[in-house]
């Protein structure tokens, strides 16, 4: 026999995003942070570097965000990579098709830190909600 509940009587099944605005907060915040710390510690060698760390803290800004705030984490992150992290430091560049790879890579970082999010709160909600198979 079926029993009906309705899931917002218990436990929220899947966990509600932060707010776009917070995230975009929290990139510029956590972007300026990286950066001067990468400056401080004798500068990246090569770009590489601080695009591999920009795309790391893409992804964990991703993980609590929406699929909407990813454009915003991606050009933040961007912003202070191009203008802080390569040179020449303090001034925004557009190198063609290597900025563009860099940002769609930062986007990629993003979208992937959201889906990551996105997959993990899927399965715990199924885990939640599934007879028989939820936490005892």
């Amino acid at each position: 026999m079926v029993e009906w509940r309705p899931l917002r009587t218990a436990v929220r099944p899947v966990a509600e995003p932060v707010a776009t605005p917070f995230v975009w907060a929290a990139a510029f915040v956590g972007s300026f942070l990286l950066v001067a710390v990468l400056g401080a510690v004798g500068g990246p060698a090569s770009s590489a570097i601080g695009l591999a760390a920009l795309c790391a803290l893409a992804v964990l800004l991703g993980l609590p965000a929406r699929f909407r705030a990813a454009p915003g984490i991606a050009t933040v992150c961007w912003l202070f990579l191009n203008g802080y992290a390569i040179a020449p430091r303090g001034e925004l560049a557009w190198q063609g098709h290597l900025d563009a790879a860099r940002l769609v890579l930062l986007l990629a970082a993003a979208v992937l830190g959201t889906l990551i999010a996105r997959i993990v709160n899927a399965v715990g909600a199924h885990h939640r909600v599934t007879p028989g198979r939820g936490p005892q």
